[in-house]
């Protein structure tokens, strides 16, 4: 049971009070591999990982949302969370609570899982050789997920994991939608109705719905 209730509103890390309520949570059985393997990352790359979200599911997920990579920012909480301060969490937040995903049944994680950008520096999109190296660390992060039932790639970069991701678990569906950034979001409808359906489509396989594939490139 969790020691306090779920965030209902988007933002909530801003707060550096629930940044350290969250630290204190880490230390429970579901997130100590994730750890793990972010802290071995971290090492080989020679750069920051973050962590994941203690209030989600861990090592008990049964749905993995890939975003793209760590932004710039990701130093003010050190966790991958959809409660960031970041207008990229709060579609996110929105997204997944519109589509009735429990946040114990999901875990967010990075295609490219380490921050790329220098320090002070704007976003920048992962390079060639950044993405090709980030695919090695897919197998030890499947591998984790032992409940795991469906993947959602969320944007072009994520979307280059869909072939590793085949080969490592071949039965498990894999639903593309895209990137949650506002730069996206805002550019049309469209794209919000295209990540509301993809998270839809997630939501009703974790509830042992059929569904027939909706998404591009399934």
């Amino acid at each position: 049971m969790l020691p306090f209730p779920e965030p209902t509103r988007p933002r909530s890390l801003a707060d550096p009070e629930q940044v350290a309520i969250r630290r204190s949570l880490l230390e429970a059985d579901r997130f100590i591999p994730l750890r793990r393997l972010a802290h071995s990352i971290a090492i080989e790359r020679s750069a920051e990982v973050p962590d994941p979200d203690p209030l989600d599911g861990g090592t008990e997920a049964r749905l993995l949302l890939l975003l793209e990579t760590p932004g710039p920012g990701i130093g003010r909480t050190g966790f991958v969370s959809r409660d960031n301060s970041t207008g990229t969490a709060a579609n996110l937040f929105r997204f997944m609570a519109e589509a009735g995903i429990a946040r114990r049944e999901s875990l967010i994680w990075n295609a490219v899982p380490w921050v790329i950008h220098a320090p002070g520096a704007v976003n920048r999109a992962p390079r060639k050789a950044e993405i090709a190296t980030a695919t090695t660390y897919l197998s030890p992060l499947i591998e984790l997920l032992p409940a795991l039932e469906v993947v959602v790639l969320a944007g072009r970069v994520a979307g280059l994991s869909r072939e590793t991701l085949r080969r490592l678990r071949p039965a498990i569906p894999l639903i593309a939608v895209p990137h949650p950034s506002p730069t996206y979001v805002c550019t049309s409808p469209a794209v919000a109705q295209r990540i509301a359906l993809g998270l839809s489509e997630a939501a009703a396989i974790l509830r042992g719905i059929s569904s027939s594939p909706t998404q591009e490139g399934r």
